[in-house]
């Protein structure tokens, strides 16, 4: 199946989150609150477009049930973990002033690029295959740092937020439909599908790494 075959594809990315020092440090209770701030500016920028590219695909599609899947992901990505991010925002009092002078750092500029383009140069099942790694990647790592938690309040509701049963069950939905769509594509379209999935993975990967340097331009 196309989600088995990408994940093990982009295996080396994802083995490199879940042992990366940011995600670590994030279970030990010990990422520096700089670090965790300024992840947290960043992903404020790429879930904004997250949300819209949820949409986007959702207006090109052809496919029913990717459709309304697509349309549920963008409402409870509002509901949920934008909802839990905005409350970070306000127990950390980060302001829309540091918001707005806060430069988008080159990871997320080009992360985000990079799932517009599927969009541009690819077809609507290629940019659903490039937005399923972050959700998946941000459930497993979830599911992985709950049995430990963290002794740090804040970090460990971060860890809360991907780790619950609905999460699983929505991956398993998006992973089914995804399948779907793969074996009913051309050759040429499944190679996109398998390139832009790999390609976000290897961006989930440089945005811990992002985040911990605090990347500038």
């Amino acid at each position: 199946m196309f989600t088995e075959m990408a994940r093990k594809e982009a295996a080396a990315y994802w083995d490199g989150s879940f042992e990366h020092p940011f995600v670590r440090s994030l279970a030990e209770g010990n990422l520096s609150a700089e670090v965790f701030r300024y992840y947290l500016l960043q992903d404020r920028y790429y879930l904004e477009h997250f949300s819209k590219l949820y949409g986007l695909i959702a207006d090109q599609t052809n496919d029913p049930a990717v459709k309304k899947q697509l349309l549920e992901n963008a409402q409870n990505l509002m509901l949920g973990e934008v909802a839990i991010r905005t409350d970070f925002f306000n127990e950390l009092k980060i302001t829309e002033e540091e918001i707005v002078n806060t430069p988008i750092a080159p990871t997320a500029y080009h992360y985000v690029s990079h799932m517009y383009r599927q969009l541009i140069d690819g077809t609507p099942n290629t940019a659903f295959a490039g937005m399923l790694p972050c959700a998946w990647l941000y459930q497993e790592i979830g599911t992985r740092l709950i049995e430990s938690g963290s002794p740090s309040p804040l970090y460990q509701r971060w860890i809360e937020t991907y780790s619950g049963e609905e999460s699983a069950q929505a991956i398993c939905k998006e992973r089914a439909l995804l399948d779907r769509l793969y074996e009913e594509s051309a050759e040429g379209e499944q190679k996109q599908m398998l390139e832009a999935f790999v390609i976000s993975s290897k961006m989930e990967y440089a945005f811990w790494e992002m985040a911990t340097q605090l990347e500038k331009w």
